[in-house]
């Protein structure tokens, strides 16, 4: 026994396919507006014209950062060109998801004599650590360095 294909069903196919189609475009929308974290500067044009001079300036510094998590403990090393740790005026420095704020934390570093650190509970996944620091000279030091918690 045949069924003959009418006008309805393939209307009906139709709507079908495409309402999937739209549905899914419309969740995934509304998923990726839903978490996004926000603007990064007011004016990008505007940072854009201090961005070479900030860089060298950081550059000049010989800094390098470098974030680690051990399952119960976040660790931070700021180091100097000499790799001594650096003398740092002011620092902030923030651990999150890359793609929303709700997970954010602010540690409460202590230094002990060569790293920063901070007691520290993190789920399992990919983290981005934000580190703002400034030099005893005023120099701006900026940094994202990503980490990783197992789970």
């Amino acid at each position: 026994m045949t069924r003959e294909l009418k006008g309805w069903h393939v209307a009906t196919m139709f709507c079908v396919g495409f309402g999937i189609i739209i549905s899914v475009n419309l969740t995934l929308a509304f998923n990726a507006v839903a978490t996004f974290p926000g603007l990064e500067v007011g004016n990008s044009y505007v940072a854009s014209q201090q961005f070479e001079e900030r860089r060298t300036a950081q550059q000049a510094l010989g800094w390098t950062a470098e974030a680690d998590y051990d399952g119960a403990a976040f660790t931070l090393q700021l180091t100097d060109a000499n790799a001594l740790p650096a003398t740092v005026a002011e620092m902030d420095v923030t651990v999150g998801r890359t793609t929303h704020v709700s997970a954010d934390v602010t540690p409460a570093l202590v230094f002990d004599g060569a790293a920063w650190r901070a007691p520290l509970d993190l789920d399992a996944g990919h983290w981005q650590v934000r580190l703002s620091a400034v030099a005893d000279d005023g120099t701006l030091f900026e940094q994202r360095i990503p980490l990783f918690a197992k789970g």
